[in-house]
């Protein structure tokens, strides 16, 4: 094995017999801590004399949220890299085992997405990618497509214990998977989040309830530790699971409050380490006396856990895993000047033969953007530098464009009028540069092949729609801010209770009328509920569902073919509207949301204005806001006179140098 990087972190559990520390174990934190989110180690007295001889030593070597990189960009090292790095450790040890957390495809680059992720498949069948649990990205073209496409393809098990059979109740999935050495057998339990039928497109799992996957992933390992051989035995337990901590920290992992803390806090005491994935963190605990890790995403780092089990004891007498990180030294510029391995050479000709053809389909250019067309952003790290990162709490130029776009798409043909379409921020995967617009860079906005569907909503099911905005309690993001069609827009007060936060919604210059009945248009995704926008659901709405059959990219390409460009619209959609006070004839509104969050221009200032009268006007903080996760960018507080005679019915116009125009009232008795 290669000289551990820089930013390599170690944690050690030892002495485990089905779960439990030996007694006179004492637990210490590392100085390393602070790099990799909580690095632990257990120290145990020495074996006794003798008791080598009877060890086996194993290596378990483990990635998350692989997301079909396969080839090196920025600090993903690609699998060819990857697949050299595991091969160094079997070389050393050939009691090795390469597994993963799940996530190994789906939201791939355009390279494998353009090919249906075929060419990850067989590069992680060539790297020899033993076992895996199934992430919600495996479900992204639905159950049916996992279980008759993708299993058949991969040379590796793809387990999910928690996944069952929606008839019978039955297991969908394998549940667990054992490998043996030297008389010593390794036993896998999988498991999904549960939070699997807001991810992905409901129509898709249709066939499949999931369940708990701590629950299901306790009833396996017991089922792995009761003595019975006819139904799979396994003296070490690892739990593969595709759920994970919100950060870093140790707090985050045992948070009883999160998903990933209750399963973390009720693992029992038959599984050994829990390798996590999902929320692409990288983090290296040992939490009651058990490794709980994850090696973030994208291969941009592995985990190698070093076991070694004692048969006389029948125990475990070390677990110390390490996180690699495959980047190790880089310019002034950020960029990656040295790497953790070298590519494999078995490896390379899949990736090029892959590139090849994806080049072929996706350098064609489609049209012409005439400014970015960007994701929102929010302040974050990239490589341990202070850096803008992607915000799926804001408004983007780019959210709305798409959704602008699948509007034209639905109503393109004639045969039927879409009044209104929403599209998912995590659905936006890449921005759109300036110039030339390819394939690829299209493929890569929206690399989920989602079809474009409409349904029925009355008017308080889309104000509905907009409230689910903000997520229920508990959920990996607070906020997720909707791309809306340009006819569509809003006022919303932050401050407000839950469900309560829209004030008011036009279409065009119309109140949207709560009672009437719309066109609703989205992707398959979101118009199946997912990401929590549970009225899409409702049965009501369900029952009205039509698939246009078009793909989310095809609706893209389509749109540059017949416009041949597209110029970003600056304007925001919804601005908040928060009345401090109205008292002796002075009002004071707390106006938010008046700016993008990247390079496009800011609005400088903001006017408050009656029948063309101006009121007031305010400098606009372009300041990020704390926190930042919301789309609360572009504040300004503008104090200004209530003319006599003003009522609650009277509207008082907002507008910006950048073109954004709303409207408000007071409450005025």
């Amino acid at each position: 094995m290669q000289q551990r990087s820089p930013g390599a972190g170690t944690n050690r559990a030892t002495t485990r017999s089905r779960g439990r520390l030996a007694a006179g174990v004492v637990a210490s934190a590392t100085a390393a801590a602070l790099a990799l989110g909580g690095v632990a180690s257990a120290q145990a007295a020495p074996a006794p004399k003798g008791k080598e001889a009877r060890s086996v030593d194993i290596n378990l070597v483990t990635v998350n949220d692989f997301h079909g990189r396969i080839e090196q960009a920025g600090t993903a090292a690609g699998i060819a890299r990857l697949s050299t790095a595991v091969q160094q450790i079997r070389d050393e040890n050939p009691n090795t085992i390469f597994a993963a957390a799940g996530d190994m495809i789906g939201a791939s680059t355009f390279t494998s997405f353009i090919q249906n992720d075929e060419p990850t498949i067989e590069a992680l069948n060539a790297a020899g990618l033993d076992v895996s649990a199934v992430g919600n990205h495996e479900f992204d073209k639905g159950f049916a497509d996992l279980t008759d496409r993708v299993m058949p393809l991969a040379l590796w098990e793809y387990l999910g214990a928690n996944v069952y059979d929606a008839e019978t109740g039955e297991p969908a999935l394998p549940e667990y998977w054992i490998e043996k050495f030297q008389g010593v057998s390794v036993g896998f339990v999988g498991a999904v989040t549960d939070e699997l039928p807001s991810l992905v497109s409901p129509t898709g799992i249709e066939d499949i309830t999931v369940g708990d996957p701590v629950e299901a992933a306790n009833r396996v390992a017991d089922q792995l530790s009761d003595g019975k051989k006819n139904n799979g035995e396994a003296d070490i337990v690892v739990f593969l699971v595709h759920e994970g901590a919100a950060t870093t920290s140790i707090e985050s992992a045992t948070d009883p409050n999160t998903r990933f803390g209750e399963i973390v806090l009720n693992a029992n005491d038959n599984i050994d380490a829990i390798v996590s994935g999902h929320t692409h963190l990288p983090y290296n605990h040992v939490i009651d006396g058990r490794p709980v890790i994850s090696s973030g995403q994208y291969g941009e780092r592995f985990s190698n856990m070093e076991i070694t089990y004692d048969r006389g004891t029948k125990s475990i007498t070390k677990m110390e895993n390490t996180i690699y990180t495959m980047a190790t030294a880089f310019d002034a510029r950020g960029n990656v000047t040295a790497w953790f391995t070298e590519p494999d050479p078995q490896i390379v000709p899949i990736v090029t033969a892959a590139t090849e053809v994806a080049n072929e389909l996706g350098n064609v250019v489609i049209g012409q953007a005439e400014s970015a067309f960007n994701r929102a952003r929010q302040p974050g790290t990239v490589n341990g530098q202070p850096a803008l990162v992607e915000n799926r709490g804001g408004e983007s130029t780019l959210g709305n464009f798409v959704a602008d776009v699948q509007l034209w798409a639905l109503n393109a043909d004639g045969t039927r009028s879409v009044d209104i379409t929403f599209m998912n921020p995590g659905g936006l995967r890449a921005d759109i540069n300036a110039g030339d617009t390819t394939y690829r860079e299209a493929a890569d906005v929206q690399s989920f092949a989602n079809t474009l569907v409409t349904v029925q909503m009355t008017g308080a099911q889309v104000k509905a729609v907009l409230e689910e905005q903000w997520q229920p309690d508990g959920a990996s993001r607070p906020f997720l801010k909707l791309g809306v069609n340009e006819a569509l827009s809003y006022t919303y007060d932050p401050t407000a209770a839950r469900g309560s936060h829209i004030t008011e919604i036009f279409l065009g210059t119309e109140p949207l009328d709560l009672a009437a009945t719309y066109t609703v248009g989205a992707n398959s995704f979101l118009g199946g509920g997912g990401d929590n926008f549970t009225t899409f659901a409702l049965p009501e709405v369900a029952a009205t569902k039509a698939d246009s059959g078009k793909i989310d990219l095809e609706a893209m390409v389509d749109y540059f073919e017949q416009f041949g460009a597209a110029t970003p619209d600056y304007t925001q959609r919804a601005v908040g509207v928060d009345v401090v006070s109205v008292s002796d004839g002075v009002a004071t509104v707390a106006l938010s949301s008046l700016d993008f969050s990247t390079t496009e221009p800011k609005a400088g200032t903001v006017t408050v204005s009656l029948d063309g009268e101006t009121l007031a006007t305010e400098v606009v903080d372009p300041a990020f806001p704390v926190p930042s996760t919301f789309d609360e960018i572009g504040r300004a507080t503008v104090t200004f006179p209530v003319p006599a005679g003003a009522t609650s019915q009277t509207r008082f116009t907002i507008t910006t140098p950048t073109g954004t125009t709303f409207s408000f009232v007071l409450p005025i008795s």
